[in-house]
């Protein structure tokens, strides 16, 4: 039944059709990166609660609630070979409209990089980076059910080269204050390039994709917990392997075959992220999280060497008027992410 709903999507997305392995194949990849710290200790994909978290609007614009009103935040997160990455976001409630708007720019920095000629010889340097212009609202359909959408203009530079381009979220959550359950669709990244980076270069694609979401808070135990399906468009995200291409290994002289159920559900659960967070305090001013990304797993892991590739944690603690986060992602035994964030509400000042 699943198989066959993915399939229905994909005839529909006809322009995903023809790929297995996700990576590599789009362009503004960056749009994708985690926005905030507590998203990234979140299995760096939080698109099922609705809260006072700003941050959270950049990839599901439908969670933008009165809540947001006046909400300002910085991250910044440190990866690897000095490459930086950061959100600045900032919400407001519009009364007379009924309607959360929010605004805020994402940046990444590659640093310098060397330029070499074919035979490896340096010419001098050049830098990399890319910046997305974010602004969007959200307005309540009824009690439980409000729709939200951003558009985001992009301008990426690699190297003397430039491109732009235009893309748009769309998005729907269910939210039931009663049994404190909440439920998302989300399209993100929907547009185009408005010009490349060569003149008359063809136009690449950009990283579409469908995600789903559920959110459940437990009624005796201040705890929350998510599950996220991403890329519901596109059933198969396994990588093609070219060194096992037969999909066979050997041990000894015994050649193995994965069988066909154990290739499904190892692709069924690369589709899965899922997180919790514990909230502590009266106030709820202390926060633990844990998540895991089978798809960061099983991509970054290598084989006969453990490492926590997929799995993320971090903190939040209020101090004040102040809300600080960290998050920490694991990407691969070489190292990881550090993700830190400071937030805070403008009228807490006015008082």
């Amino acid at each position: 039944m699943l198989k066959n709903l993915h399939s229905l999507l994909v005839l529909v997305f006809v322009s995903q059709l023809g790929f297995a392995q996700i990576g590599g194949i789009n362009t503004y990849e960056f749009l994708n990166l985690s926005p905030s710290a507590r998203v990234s200790a979140l299995g760096a994909n939080l698109i099922t609660v609705r809260d006072d978290d700003i941050n959270l609007a950049l990839a599901n614009p439908s969670l933008l609630n009165p809540l947001m009103h006046q909400q300002i935040s910085f991250s910044h997160s440190f990866h690897l070979a000095g490459i930086q990455h950061g959100y600045v976001g900032y919400g407001h409630h519009a009364e007379k409209l009924n309607t959360t708007f929010h605004g805020g720019i994402q940046y990444v920095n590659y640093g310098e990089i060397d330029a070499r000629d074919e035979m490896g010889v340096v010419e001098g340097q050049f830098k990399v980076a890319e910046y997305a212009l974010t602004m969007g609202g959200a307005y309540p359909i009824n009690e439980r059910i409000t729709a939200g959408a951003n558009i985001k203009m992009i301008s990426s530079q690699l190297a003397g080269f430039n491109s732009w381009g235009i893309v748009s979220d769309a998005a729907l959550v269910y939210y039931d204050t009663s049994k404190n359950f909440t439920a998302t669709i989300l399209f993100r990244n929907m547009g185009t390039q408005l010009s490349t980076y060569q003149e008359g270069g063809e136009t690449e694609p950009l990283p579409f994709e469908v995600q789903l979401g559920i959110s459940k808070r437990l009624k005796y135990l201040p705890f929350r917990f998510s599950i996220i399906y991403h890329h519901f468009n596109r059933w198969n995200i396994l990588y093609d392997d070219p060194n096992a291409e037969q999909g066979t290994v050997f041990i000894g002289d015994l050649q193995t075959e994965r069988s066909p159920t154990s290739i499904y559900f190892d692709n069924l659960f690369r589709h899965f992220i899922f997180n919790g967070e514990l909230l502590i305090g009266k106030k709820e001013n202390f926060r633990l999280r844990l998540g895991y990304n089978h798809f960061l797993r099983k991509e970054l892991s290598l084989e006969n060497f453990r490492s926590l590739a997929g799995f993320t944690y971090g903190f939040g603690i209020k101090i004040n008027r102040f809300r600080l986060d960290y998050g920490r992602t694991t990407f691969h035994l070489a190292g990881g992410v550090n993700h830190l964030t400071i937030s805070t509400n403008i009228k807490e000042f006015k008082k």
